[in-house]
């Protein structure tokens, strides 16, 4: 586990992918949005 390990965060980090344990940024926006629309309702 470490750097070359494609499956842990550090991994991701190190090899600039995204997955289930390194989220891209837009699935974060789109979740906080989908939770305020949730709220308001």
């Amino acid at each position: 586990m470490g750097k070359g390990d494609r499956r842990t965060k550090r991994g991701k980090i190190f090899r600039a992918s995204n997955g289930n344990s390194r989220p891209s940024m837009q699935k974060k926006r789109g979740l906080k949005k989908q939770q305020k629309a949730a709220e308001t309702k």
